[in-house]
């Protein structure tokens, strides 16, 4: 799955401008500027789909951005960890299981999967590897409002 999200943007009475998203309505922030709302949008996306995957839910694939929106990435490491938990439960592989796939302990692999844990992208990588998926890097423009 591609971590990134179409945006609406909408200045405030205060002149901020608050950052929302349809696909996944629970990220929710502002900025003083588009840009600084659409980074911050980033994270608030990151938290809301790590909420997600805590509850069991299904992640929500991103819709095609719609005139005027703008594309709002989750960070390479927290999409990485995202694709990792998707990934383990699609192969209903638990952290004990992937961690003997992989020689490694337990708690190694509680910390990769941590949304909140600033692991290292390459571990991510080999232990969606052990579970046989992989993982795309792609360079874009991703604040860029969709031309009408």
């Amino acid at each position: 799955m591609r971590y990134a999200y179409p945006v609406q943007l909408e200045r405030d009475e205060d002149g901020r401008y608050l950052a929302t998203c349809r696909d996944v309505p629970e990220a929710l922030t502002d900025g003083e500027s588009q840009e600084e709302a659409l980074r911050e949008m980033g994270d608030a996306l990151g938290a809301a789909l790590a909420g997600y995957v805590m509850e069991g839910r299904p992640l929500p694939f991103p819709t095609e951005a719609e005139p005027g929106e703008a594309i709002a990435p989750v960070s390479p490491l927290i999409a990485a960890k995202l694709a990792l938990r998707v990934a383990m439960q699609a192969e209903e592989v638990s952290n004990s299981e992937l961690a003997r796939r992989m020689g490694n302990h337990e708690g190694a692999i509680r910390r990769l999967v941590d949304v909140d844990h600033s692991s290292k992208i390459e571990a991510v990588h080999a232990a969606l590897a052990a579970l046989g998926h992989g993982l795309v890097v792609e360079d874009a423009r991703p604040f860029e409002p969709v031309a009408a």
